[in-house]
C-alpha cells in the first residue's frame, strides 16, 4: 500500500511541476540528421496550460534580434497538438528557437479553407482549388449500368497551376474513382466480397457522415466516416468495415515553385465480425486514375528504388513519383509517400504497365499493403494507414521527392526549454 501511494504522489508533482509552466515558453525545434524544407512540426498540449476562452496562443521565431511571427494552430482532440510550419530551409544539424506566448483571443484568417455543400466537401487556398470531396452519389453515364454509381472519393484533385489530375468512370474501368480505396478480395462471415468492382454486385463503399471540418492558418482538414456494405448477405445488406478518412491540406508557402502538401489517413475497423482482406495485386491503400491526358507517351513513373514503369509493379518503395503532361503540354505530377508504420512497409505497389489497355498506357497507380500477404482485421482494433502527396507542376527531382518523404517519415524533434 504504501509503494502504491508513494507512486501516485510522485505522478501529481510530475504533472503539477509540468502544467504549471508560466507563459511565454521557449520551444527549441530540430531538424536533426535531416534538412527540412517547409515541414510540418507540432508540440504536444497535454502538459500546458490551456489559453482559456478569452485567450489564444501566439507563436514568434528568435532568429537574432528578430522576432518573426509564426500563424499556428491549435488541434484540438483526445491529444491536443500546436501546428506550424517549419517554413524555408533547416540545414541537418541546426535548431530553431520560438516563443510561445498567450494573447487576447482573436480569429486567425483561415489560409486554407474547408467548405461543404449538399454533393461535396471543398478545399482551396484563396481562390485556388484544392481538391474536392465528394460525399453524394455520383450515378454514372446515361446507359451504364447503375451499380457502378459511388459515393466518397477524391475528384476533382487539382495542381498548383489548376490542372486537373484526377479521371473518374474511364469508359475501360467505370468503377475507378479519382483516388479511392476499397478492398477487393474479402472474406467476410465466410462470404466472398468484392467492394473495388461494382460491377460485380457484391459490395460497395459508401459516404456514411461528416465528423468535422476545419479551416485554418496552417491546415485545412476534414474527417468523414465511410462504409464498406456487403450486399451478398441474407436479409438486409450488411456493413462489413468503418472506415475514417481524415484528409489535411497543409498551407505551404514560401517556396520557389507553389505545391499542394496533403496528407490521407484511412483508420479503419471491424463493424462486427473479423474481415480476412485476402492478398491481391490491387486494392486498398490509396488508389489514383489519372486524367485522360496521361497516356504512355507523356507519363512517367520513378519510384524511390529507381524503378520506372517497366518494372514498378509489385515492388516497394517509400514514395512513388507520377507524372504527365496535358493536353497544353504543362506537365504536373504527384509523389505519393508511404508512412514507415504503415502495413509491409516499403509498400508494394500496383502501376499499370505501359501496354495496359491495348497500349493506350493510360495511368493507374496504387499503393496496396496486400499484395503479397493477406491482412487479418479482428473486431476491437483500429487499422491504419498513412500517406502524403506532393502535389506540384513542371518537373520534380528525387532529391526532393526523398527528402519530403524524410519529413513525413522522421519529422523534426519539438521541445519545451526550461
Amino acid at each position: 500500500m504504501l509503494k502504491k501511494t508513494s507512486l501516485l504522489i510522485i505522478t501529481l508533482l510530475i504533472v503539477t511541476v509540468v502544467s504549471a509552466a508560466d507563459y511565454p515558453l521557449k520551444i527549441k525545434v530540430s531538424a536533426g540528421a535531416y534538412e527540412r524544407h517547409n515541414t510540418p512540426v507540432c508540440l504536444p498540449l497535454d502538459y500546458l496550460p490551456a489559453p482559456g476562452d478569452d485567450k489564444t496562443f501566439i507563436l514568434v521565431e528568435l532568429s537574432g534580434k528578430n522576432r518573426i511571427p509564426t500563424p499556428c494552430q491549435v488541434e484540438a482532440g483526445y491529444n491536443s497538438k500546436l501546428w506550424w510550419i517549419l517554413s524555408g530551409v533547416t540545414p541537418a544539424g541546426k535548431t530553431r528557437m520560438y516563443e510561445l506566448a498567450l494573447a487576447d483571443s482573436v480569429v486567425a484568417p483561415a489560409a486554407v479553407q474547408v467548405s461543404m455543400d449538399d454533393a461535396v466537401i471543398l478545399v482551396h487556398r484563396g481562390d485556388q482549388k484544392v481538391l474536392q470531396y465528394n460525399h453524394a452519389v455520383v450515378n454514372p453515364p446515361a446507359g451504364i449500368d447503375p451499380l457502378f454509381k459511388r459515393s466518397g472519393f477524391i475528384h476533382p484533385l487539382w495542381s498548383p497551376s489548376g490542372a486537373v489530375l484526377t479521371r473518374i468512370q474511364a469508359p475501360d474501368h467505370y468503377h475507378h474513382y479519382g483516388i479511392w480505396n476499397p478492398w477487393t478480395k474479402t472474406k467476410f462471415e465466410g462470404r466472398s466480397v468484392d467492394f473495388w468492382n461494382l460491377g460485380e454486385g457484391q459490395g460497395a463503399v459508401q459516404f456514411a457522415g461528416v465528423q468535422s471540418l476545419v479551416s485554418g492558418p496552417v491546415y485545412g482538414q476534414f474527417r468523414v466516416l465511410q462504409e464498406h456494405i456487403d450486399f451478398s448477405a441474407q436479409g438486409p445488406d450488411k456493413t462489413a468495415l468503418h472506415e475514417v478518412w481524415d484528409v489535411r491540406v497543409w498551407n505551404i508557402s514560401g517556396t520557389e515553385t507553389p505545391v499542394w502538401l496533403w496528407d490521407f489517413t484511412s483508420i479503419l475497423n471491424c463493424a462486427s465480425s473479423p474481415v480476412e482482406l485476402e492478398a491481391y495485386r490491387y486494392g486498398g491503400g490509396i488508389g489514383f486514375r489519372a486524367t485522360q491526358d496521361w497516356g504512355r507517351d507523356n507519363s512517367r513513373i520513378l519510384t524511390s528504388e529507381g524503378k520506372t514503369i517497366a518494372d514498378a509493379d509489385g515492388s516497394g518503395a517509400r514514395w512513388c513519383d507520377v507524372s504527365g503532361a496535358s493536353a497544353a503540354g504543362q506537365r504536373s505530377g504527384i509523389v505519393f509517400m508511404s508512412h514507415p508504420a504503415n502495413r509491409a512497409h516499403p509498400e508494394p505497389m500496383r502501376v499499370w504497365p505501359a501496354d495496359m489497355n491495348g497500349g493506350i498506357g493510360n495511368v493507374y497507380f496504387e499503393f496496396c499493403p496486400i499484395r503479397h500477404k493477406s491482412w487479418y482485421l479482428l473486431p476491437g482494433n483500429d487499422y491504419v494507414l498513412k500517406y502524403r502527396l506532393l502535389v506540384y507542376d513542371g518537373e520534380m527531382s528525387p532529391a526532393v521527392a526523398e527528402s519530403t518523404w524524410k519529413n513525413f517519415a522522421y519529422p523534426p524533434v519539438v521541445e519545451i526549454i526550461h
